[in-house]
């Protein structure tokens, strides 16, 4: 069951995502939401609520949740509170098969969801095969997602010189946006999270056990590396779901656990629902915000998170110099 904290979460999440509905470029009022959302009012509102708004809305849900529990599984299983889904190398997989597609099939982009998907989802396997022959230590984990981020990025940088007509749509699906997200290209992405969620949610009792140290984890029957990798592929999975229709949106996987943590810290199972909702409530504000702060002109939600994760980001670091 959820604590009071966790269904208070749920309460702002729904009033959240009412306020993304009803606020925009056009505030519309609740009546015109529910007849566009049940296709009873003006065919404008209609079109607003189908095509534009409840997308966008549920396009934030999805992302927000597994961007948050994507960070909160790397920080359990590498004990580093500063882990994020671009320190394994999702990002940097992701921006290199999604340039790859861009300068060389620039009229296939259809492929793009599917590119950034599995470029982000290969370059884990990748980590988790290497730490596998190296012994799935924590520190393997973190310096090998390091080196294969460094690697990408110096091949991103590269085929950018070689083809520089494609760096402003790169660099905007680096930034992280929702815009022109449909109901459809949200299906997948969403089963797979789901799927995600459900085999950690499974696992989260042996999760919480490894959050206190590899010899103690083992001691109490834990198969570490075992454990270890699968967690991995299940937030590799999270991340890459996100990747393929929302870019690279930073700093969701890093801020939100650490707030999460203090919301409910009593068992893994409630981090995990407080994680998912956080991270929801994060997302659908800061669109929200990004669409409607300076209406008609439109921010992408990545800069709208950047100036939010920033300064938390910097504020963590103070805090952690404070306890050394």
């Amino acid at each position: 069951m959820m604590n009071k904290r966790n269904v208070t979460l749920v309460l702002v999440l729904i009033a959240s995502m009412m306020a993304g509905l009803m606020f925009g470029g056009a505030s519309l009022t609740i009546e015109e939401v529910i007849g566009g959302l049940l296709k009873t009012a003006a065919e404008k509102y209609v079109v607003i609520m189908w095509n534009v708004r409840l997308p966008r809305v549920f396009a934030a849900l999805v992302a927000g949740m597994g961007l948050a529990m994507s960070g909160l599984l790397l920080q359990s299983v590498t004990d580093n509170p500063m882990a994020s889904p671009n320190i394994i190398g999702v990002n940097s997989g992701a921006g290199l098969m999604t340039l790859i597609v861009l300068s060389f099939f620039p009229k296939e982009t259809y492929l793009l969801p599917f590119a950034s998907f599995f470029g982000a989802f290969g370059a884990t396997l990748f980590i988790v095969n290497l730490s596998k022959r190296l012994g799935s230590s924590k520190t393997t984990i973190i310096l090998s997602g390091l080196a294969l981020t460094t690697i990408l990025n110096a091949c991103i940088s590269f085929i950018s010189l070689l083809n520089p007509d494609v760096v402003s749509i790169y660099n905007y699906f680096s930034i992280g946006g929702l815009s022109g997200v449909s109901i459809e290209e949200l299906v997948l992405p969403a089963v797979l999270i789901l799927i995600s969620f459900g085999v950690t949610w499974v696992l989260s009792q042996k999760i919480s056990i490894l959050c206190l140290g590899d010899a103690m984890a083992s001691s109490l029957g834990v198969r570490v590396k075992h454990l270890r990798r699968i967690v991995l592929i299940c937030a590799s999975f999270l991340a890459a779901s996100v990747v393929c229709f929302a870019g690279l949106l930073g700093f969701v996987g890093l801020i939100v656990p650490q707030f999460a943590r203090k919301i409910a810290p009593e068992t893994m199972k409630q981090t995990m629902i407080s994680t998912a909702l956080c991270g929801s409530i994060l997302v659908v504000i800061a669109d929200l915000a990004g669409r409607s702060l300076f209406a008609p002109s439109e921010i992408p939600v990545g800069i709208m998170m950047a100036l939010i994760g920033a300064p938390f980001f910097l504020m963590l670091l103070i805090r952690r110099k404070e306890y050394d």
